[in-house]
């Protein structure tokens, strides 16, 4: 790996304290590099960083930053093929879904270059006064942005160019799991033009000192996170003591109800994707998958008959479907969820079992007839792993579906458009999939409600997360 370091004010350093960290490839369980790891030293210096580089930037007109993000999203569109081989290696997802998600990476740059410009205020009278009222938005200063594993160069991307877009700033402590895809970007935003010290990326194993000590830094004005809510809910809690602005988007429990009147073949090949993205490990992936008593039977053994087909191995095998879990712990997460479904009553269509051999993989499962009280209707499976129970009444579907507190995606597939958007309206979740089992894009206000975060990423609103606005009273 070309860089492993630390990358503070555009150059490439050892942690203050020599203390490093291996990366492991999770297909084959051995060593792909060893990384730097950031202490509160490192911390410092990238804030200050930082800080200068921010002066200059947020000066820039909207145009001149717009142009280094186009032309962030050329270079990484033209080297595709080696981000996505980064993200296989030490993420462990198959070729097709890392190539899938290096282009997705890719586009918040395009977005947000788009964006960049589009800051828009308004100039309009007071209807009392007379007096002008003057409305513009502003950087809101430096912003911490801390990213998970399950996305190495997207969920990255889409923080760091909508910052870019404002007028940020910003320090990037990247998942300990998956920091080199993050390191690997670097030198492509210096090609693009982004000026030493305002991107700053801090792989670390002391995340949790590292990221309250920068909340507590008066400079810093914006936290942005994705991952579980209970590590959202701590930082929260932090980021309190200095009045930041939060962007979470936090953890889910997505349900997917297909109707009595659905395409069925359409419902299974939308399941496959919100199901099997990511092989799972995604916080929009189908979790509680509600099927009509009507068409359970055909749903469930075309479901099942798709997940048998798909092949398990090595990313790197272009001829493989599905890679490895990101981890030992994750693994085995995913298996005991399954064997208490199972121990409670379910009944097993495929998969099932961990195959024997290196690497942290999972078969890609389908369970029916799941109760109620197994775990998996409560908790985020994070893995391959369809859980299908029925419904007769959809009143009843809608409020199994919202009896959770995470609400950030739910999906619905039936051919009847207007009952179907009833149905979408009352789901208490901040992104519905409407006969589609993908609803992420950058042009979109990716977001949730209840535990599942707060604000939005992507569309006009993921720019204005790091944006303030000012309003002016004026009279002339």
């Amino acid at each position: 790996m070309d860089h492993t370091d630390l990358y503070i004010n555009g150059r490439w350093q050892p942690g203050a304290e020599g203390a490093r960290f291996d990366v492991v490839n999770p297909a084959t369980e051995t060593v792909l590099a060893s990384v730097a790891s950031a202490e509160i030293a490192d911390a410092n210096a990238a804030l200050d960083a930082a800080e200068t580089a921010m002066k200059d930037w947020a000066a820039r007109t909207p145009r001149q930053r717009s142009e280094v993000l186009r032309k962030a999203w050329e270079l990484m569109t033209a080297r595709l093929d080696t981000f996505a081989h980064l993200i296989t290696l030490e993420n462990g997802k198959a070729g097709a879904d890392a190539m899938g998600e290096a282009t997705y990476a890719a586009e918040f740059f395009r977005w947000f270059a788009e964006e960049a410009v589009r800051a828009d205020g308004i100039l309009t009278h007071a209807p009392a006064s007379g007096a002008r009222i003057m409305v513009q938005h502003k950087p809101a200063g430096l912003a911490v942005l801390i990213t998970p594993w399950n996305y190495p160069a997207a969920m990255g991307t889409r923080k760091i160019a909508p910052a870019l877009a404002a007028g940020c700033g910003v320090i990037i402590k990247p998942a300990s799991e998956t920091p080199l895809t993050m390191l690997a970007l670097m030198p492509l935003l210096e090609e693009a033009g982004v000026p030493p010290g305002l991107v700053n990326v801090l792989p670390s194993r002391r995340t949790g000192a590292l990221v309250d000590h920068m909340l507590h830094d008066p400079r810093v004005r914006v936290v942005s996170f994705t991952g579980s809510t209970g590590v959202g809910r701590k930082l929260l809690h932090s980021a309190a003591d200095q009045v930041l602005k939060p962007a979470m988007e936090l953890g889910g429990n997505a349900p997917l109800i297909v109707c009595h009147d659905a395409d069925i073949e359409e419902a299974v090949a939308g399941t496959m994707l919100a199901k099997m993205r990511n092989l799972g490990e995604a916080c929009t992936a189908a979790n509680r998958i509600y099927v009509h008593d009507s068409v359970a039977a055909e749903y469930t053994r075309r479901l099942s008959a798709a997940m048998s087909e798909l092949k398990v191995g090595d990313g790197s095998d272009p001829s493989v479907d599905v890679g490895p879990l990101v981890n030992a712990d994750t693994r085995d997460k995913v298996a005991g969820f399954v064997q208490d479904a199972l121990a409670k009553g379910a009944r097993l269509e495929c998969g099932g079992d961990i195959p024997a051999g290196k690497g942290y993989f999972y078969p890609p499962t389908v369970l029916s007839n799941v109760p109620e009280t197994a775990d998996c209707v409560h908790d985020e499976i994070f893995g391959p792993v369809a859980a299908i129970q029925t419904f007769q009444d959809e009143d009843d579907a809608i409020t199994r579906a919202n009896a959770t507190e995470y609400g950030l995606v739910a999906y619905v597939f039936s051919r009847d458009m207007k009952r179907a958007l009833q149905l979408c309206e009352r789901l208490e979740y901040g992104m519905v999939g409407l006969n589609r089992g993908l609803v992420s894009d950058p042009a979109a206000p990716f977001g949730g409600v209840k535990q599942s975060g707060l604000g939005r990423e992507g569309g006009h609103e993921g720019m204005l997360e790091f944006m303030e606005t000012q309003y002016i009273s004026a009279s002339w």
